[in-house]
C-alpha cells in the first residue's frame, strides 16, 4: 500500500498495544512511531513533527492529560491532531482531556476499523484547518488569530484551551447566527466524534469566564450564538 504523507505517533506503556496499533496504523500506508511514555513522547514530537498523536491517559512519568498540555506548548503543536486511548468514556475525563488540548477520545479495547476510521476523518478536518489559518478576526476589542491560537482583548493575550478557542472563533465567524449543538458537535468534533452532552455547555461557560466576552447568548434549547 502507498505511504501517506501523514506521520502519527503512538504512545501507550503496554507493549501489546502499542504492537497491535502499530501494525494497523502502518498496514493503513500511515507512517508510525511509538513511545511507550509521555517523557519519551516529549523527546520524540519536536524530531517527527507528527500530524496525529494517539495519547494514552494512564502511564508512568506523565500521564496523558500532562504530556497533552506539555506537547501543546511546544511551537508548531497547535494543529497536531491529540486523540487520547481512555477505559473511561465519562463527561469529566472528556472535559479534563479537551481542556488539556485534546481532539478524539477512542475507548479501548480499540477496534482497528473504527480507529482507523477516526484518524481519517480527523486528518481531513485537521487539513482544511489549516487551509484557512490565515485568517485573522476582529470583533469590538477583541482580534482572534486563527493560526497562532491567539486571542487580544486590548493589547493583552488570553489564553484558551484549543477546543474553547475553536468553538469561540466558530461563533465569532458568523455574528447573530444561531449555532445548535449538532451543529458545533459537527464542526468542532466532526460527525465521527461522540462527546458528553455537557460538554458544549460547560466549554461555553468557561470561555465567557475567561475572557470575559459578554456577547455570547444562550438559546433555549437551541444552541448559541455571538450577539453584535
Amino acid at each position: 500500500m502507498k505511504t501517506t504523507d501523514y506521520t502519527i505517533l503512538i504512545v501507550d506503556d503496554e507493549p501489546d498495544i502499542l504492537e497491535i496499533l502499530n501494525y494497523n496504523i502502518s498496514k493503513a500506508g500511515y507512517k508510525v512511531y511509538t513511545a511507550e511514555n509521555g517523557e519519551k513522547a516529549l523527546e520524540q514530537v519536536p524530531k517527527i513533527l507528527p500530524d496525529l498523536i494517539i495519547l494514552d491517559i494512564m502511564m508512568p512519568i506523565y500521564d496523558g492529560f500532562q504530556t497533552c498540555i506539555e506537547i501543546r506548548k511546544m511551537p508548531g503543536q497547535q494543529q497536531t491532531i491529540i486523540m487520547f486511548l481512555t477505559a473511561r468514556n465519562d463527561d469529566y475525563s472528556q472535559i479534563i482531556g479537551f481542556d488539556a488540548g485534546g481532539d478524539d477520545f477512542i475507548t479501548k479495547p480499540v477496534n482497528p476499523k473504527v480507529l482507523l476510521s477516526r484518524i481519517k476523518a480527523l486528518l481531513k478536518r485537521r487539513k482544511q484547518i489549516i487551509k484557512n489559518e490565515n485568517e485573522i478576526i476582529t470583533i469590538g476589542e477583541y482580534t482572534i488569530n486563527k493560526k497562532e491560537y491567539q486571542i487580544l482583548h486590548k493589547g493583552q493575550e488570553i489564553l484558551l484551551p484549543k477546543k474553547q478557542f475553536e468553538i469561540l472563533n466558530l461563533l465569532v465567524s458568523e455574528p447573530n447566527h444561531v449555532f445548535s449543538r449538532d451543529e458545533i458537535f459537527e464542526k468542532i468534533w466532526g460527525n465521527d466524534v461522540i462527546v458528553g452532552s455537557r460538554t458544549i455547555d460547560v466549554h461555553i461557560r468557561k470561555i465567557r469566564e475567561i475572557t470575559g466576552i459578554e456577547n455570547i447568548r444562550t438559546m433555549k434549547g437551541i444552541g448559541y450564538k455571538f450577539e453584535i
